[in-house]
């Protein structure tokens, strides 16, 4: 009885249940990651190479997550072999390599709020590349699945309203630029960045940031279930990472120049990039993966956007247009569409779990029979649970409140 209460409650910090807990942490994930987009805009305006970028991000956020990794999970840490050496290993080329190169490629050719916008087909990448793995189940005769489809494409129109229609101005941000360091990003921007953008292969680099991104959120779900550390998955990730982007770096990136901080913004951008946008972030978005299973994590990806527009408009003086409003809503929409979709999931698969104990107790008629259907219809519905909410784990099996 104890087990099915925490079961319906989840572990709870400061009186939050575990389910308002994922809510918060992706919230403030992506106003992380939106003050990220901007951020990595002035970085390049200001002349800072795109491979010593992610290298010393990466590297920063090494150094945070190690101590916490090393202690906190030493009880969950598996033997590292081999077979685990390579899968961190292709998570870093997928999730870090594929996905910071693409991105900052495209963020260089294109702007914050459309490379932001255009990450929003990462929930509908992610649900297919689930969807085929057989990871996340979905059935188009149910309504909940049905939501969840709906939902995700209203993310996706949103996302393209607020970069493809502008309408009226309903906010100009020009005369309201509030961080010093942008006056000289922008000083360098103005004299050589124009000439030099190719919007279509922007547009094209994004589109690979995305599909690595999504792979990146679905591969992490079987190594995560074999090798139960999150933070530990994390690191090995990032220190891989910056391997192969020295690797890289080395061939592409000669001047010794290149590696130096000229001025203080220059070093903050990159102490932001690496401490909030990798470290912290990684670490919250591998607990959300954990918790809620990727679909989960990616749905949020869209409230970045409006987020990002409004912090452009603030810092870059970008304009926010009626284009904006409107997709904000369509976004919101959908959001709450798919969240209510995986609601549903979850109440219909624990009726069915409670159908099939009643069932058995009617038919077995003994104490001892009964347990022991009651415990398989648990474990029944823990599995189902999984099955659409990869690697949330059962309340009898959790491995750790290491966060």
């Amino acid at each position: 009885m104890a087990d099915a209460a925490a079961g319906g409650e989840g572990r709870r910090v400061c009186g939050m249940p575990e389910k308002a807990q994922l809510h918060v942490a992706m919230l403030a994930l992506q106003f992380g990651y939106a003050g990220f987009h901007v951020v990595s805009r002035l970085a390049l305006n200001m002349g800072i190479s795109k491979l010593v970028f992610p290298v010393y991000r990466n590297i920063i956020a090494l150094c945070l997550l190690v101590p916490f990794a090393y202690f906190l999970e030493k009880k969950d840490r598996p033997q590292l072999t081999l077979s685990f050496v390579v899968q961190f290993f292709l998570l870093a080329l997928c999730g870090i390599t594929a996905n910071q190169g693409f991105y900052l490629l495209g963020l260089d050719n294109t702007s914050p709020t459309f490379a932001s916008a255009i990450q929003n087909s990462v929930p509908a990448i992610t649900f297919a590349m689930a969807a085929a793995l057989r990871i996340e189940k979905v059935r188009l005769d149910r309504r909940d699945g049905v939501a969840k489809v709906l939902g995700t494409l209203a993310c996706v129109a949103g996302a393209s309203v607020i970069t493809l229609y502008k309408g009226p101005t309903i906010f100009g941000g020009g005369d309201m630029v509030v961080m010093p360091l942008t006056t000289a990003a922008a000083s360098i921007n103005d004299g050589n960045d124009t000439t030099k953008k190719n919007w279509t292969l922007g547009c094209v680099y994004l589109i690979g940031h995305c599909l690595s991104w999504s792979g990146w959120l679905v591969l992490q779900a079987p190594v995560l279930k074999k090798y139960p550390a999150r933070l530990s998955v994390t690191s090995y990730t990032c220190f891989f990472g910056v391997i192969q982007f020295l690797i890289i770096a080395a061939f592409m990136e000669r001047d010794a120049d290149a590696w130096k901080f000229h001025s203080g913004s220059e070093l903050f951008t990159i102490l932001y990039a690496g401490f909030i946008a990798s470290g912290v972030a990684f670490a919250v978005q591998i607990w959300c993966i954990d918790r809620g299973g990727p679909v989960f994590v990616a749905v949020y990806q869209p409230v970045q956007t409006l987020v990002v527009a409004i912090m452009a408009s603030l810092t870059l003086g970008e304009k926010f247009y009626l284009g904006g409003i409107i997709g904000a809503v369509l976004i919101v929409a959908g959001l709450y569409l798919v969240l209510w979709g995986k609601s549903q999931e979850r109440a219909r698969i624990a009726r069915d779990a409670a159908a099939s104990a009643d069932a058995g107790l009617l038919a077995g008629g003994a104490s001892s029979a009964a347990a022991g259907i009651v415990r398989s219809a648990g474990k029944m519905a823990a599995a189902s649970s999984t099955v659409t909410q990869p690697l949330l784990l059962p309340p009898s099996s959790t491995v750790g409140d290491n966060v």
